[in-house]
């Protein structure tokens, strides 16, 4: 073993919701140490039980059974998941281990990258437990611990027994009124399976793509946000003329859409639908979205008789706001592709599977004749993407604190609640900076593109004096 003194330990990997970051960070002799100080938080816990499973990532099958061992060493009773979906780590979790799991995977990031997310006692941890971790693991690094084991040619393992009680739940959760021709685009990430099994098994015709797990992701990334990874299944949809399309990330746990034309259903819009279909059969309940959602979101949730809040982002503080809500909140989404049904059907945790099954059920009960029948009430809005502005030159907590101090004349709503939020009766835009490295990540969202420009603009001029280059590369920014 190989060890770090503690100006190289990768503290960075350790965000504010997960563990995530480059396999030349993220090494065997990091994850051993992660591991040692999981176990002396299961121990001190008295949690004796935990499920452990993995995605399609190369390095995965080596870093689950690395924590797989450690854990038996010391009288943790194990149930290997082998390589699954994070939505089957959940469940499994809930099922045989009292909601204790750990998942490795690095979710919709390249190849080059792994990560772990956990759940003690049904709790996603929160940012101060993923420093404690940190802390703890820094430490073990410098002790001599030892770990001997041969892991180079570990495989991955697909356990049917373990993925069958979740698929038979998807199916006995879900009525469709009549089948549908649905083409599943996998990523080759280890979800895929799961979706083609369950939609088969409901009557549809599907359409798969890409639905074997392969961890060298030959294409690109398991990103279903960004379009451009998104070719293949628009082309699937128009060839086959499909009534709509399925786009899994790389661990199961983001969704999203595309309609019979091919057009991908903002984050938004879905947010809308899924608030419409709870406050349906749960009036007067919350409906919870995180800061980059449009006042779209907001403004429907009210017309629909719901009440909106918002949080920050990050599924984990999704997920914990609904777990504590008392089933005050009935749905939760981020605009990163989270959805999470707390309804009364759903398990309360984020499954792309699972949410495009409930899309797909209310679009078979509706009279629609076409599923973008669905969104007219949520019109397409005028929108970027996450734009990353390095700043070199400048702290950028001390940027966002000029910009903050610098808006607060003009007649705006600001919300703190993750960076610095402005809405405007138009639209909204959005400033936050890293947790992980020095740049900010903005966003605008209109109605109209005129009014998408003015926003970016007036963000412009606020930092212009004194952050002329930050100023500049936001004037760049386009739309998505």
């Amino acid at each position: 073993m190989t060890y770090l003194n503690p100006s190289q330990f990768p503290k960075h990997i350790f965000r504010a919701y997960d563990i995530r970051g480059n396999l030349s960070d993220l090494t065997q002799d990091v994850v051993i140490a992660i591991a040692y100080a999981f176990l002396d938080q299961l121990k001190k816990s008295k949690i004796n039980k935990i499920v452990v499973g993995y995605d399609a990532r190369l390095s995965s099958p080596v870093y689950a059974k690395i924590i797989e061992k450690i854990f038996k060493n010391h009288e943790i009773e194990v149930v290997a998941l082998g390589c699954c979906s994070t939505p089957v780590m959940y469940f499994s979790a809930k099922k045989y281990a009292e909601g204790t799991g750990i998942m490795i995977t690095a979710s919709h990031n390249a190849k080059e990258d792994n990560g772990i997310k956990w759940l003690w006692c049904h709790e996603p941890p929160s940012p101060e437990n993923i420093q404690h971790i940190s802390q703890q693991a820094e430490a073990y690094l410098n002790q001599n611990v030892k770990f001997d084991i041969d892991l180079s040619n570990e495989p991955h393992c697909i356990y049917v027994h373990i993925s069958k009680p979740y698929v038979d739940y998807l199916i006995k959760d879900t009525v469709l009124n009549q089948p549908l021709k649905i083409a599943l685009d996998g990523l080759y990430g280890s979800a895929g399976k799961y979706a083609k099994y369950v939609l088969n098994e409901l009557g549809c015709e599907v359409i798969d793509l890409r639905c074997d797990a392969n961890g060298h992701f030959p294409e690109h990334a398991p990103d279903p946000s960004k379009e451009a990874n998104l070719s293949l299944l628009k082309h699937a949809i128009r060839e086959n003329e499909a009534d709509l399309g399925i786009a899994l990330d790389g661990d199961g746990d983001r969704l999203v859409l595309l309609d019979e034309h091919a057009q991908v259903i903002s984050p938004d819009r879905l947010i809308c639908l899924f608030a419409k279909i709870c406050l349906e059969t749960h009036p007067n309940h919350e409906i919870v979205f995180d800061v980059k959602c449009s006042n779209l979101v907001s403004t429907t949730v009210q017309q629909l008789e719901g009440i909106p809040v918002m949080l920050r982002t990050g599924s984990t503080f999704l997920r914990k706001y609904l777990m504590q809500s008392k089933h005050k909140a009935i749905f939760g989404g981020e605009y990163a592709g989270h959805y999470v049904f707390n309804d009364g059907r759903g398990l309360g945790y984020d499954d792309g599977i699972y949410a495009a099954l409930r899309a797909i059920e209310y679009f078979t009960k509706t009279s629609c004749y076409t599923f973008s029948q669905l969104f007219l009430d949520y019109p397409e809005r005028y929108f970027s993407e996450d734009t990353y502005i390095h700043t070199i030159h400048y702290k950028a907590s001390e940027i966002l604190h000029y910009f903050d101090q610098n808006i607060q004349d003009m007649p705006v709503k600001i919300t703190r609640v993750d960076g610095v939020r402005v809405d405007f009766p138009y639209g909204s835009g959005i400033l936050r900076a890293s947790n992980t490295g020095e740049y900010l990540t903005v966003r605008f969202d209109a109605q109209s593109l005129d009014a998408f420009i003015q926003i970016r603009n007036q963000f412009a001029v606020i930092l212009s004096e004194k952050y002329p280059e930050v100023a500049d590369s936001i004037t760049q920014i386009v739309l998505s």
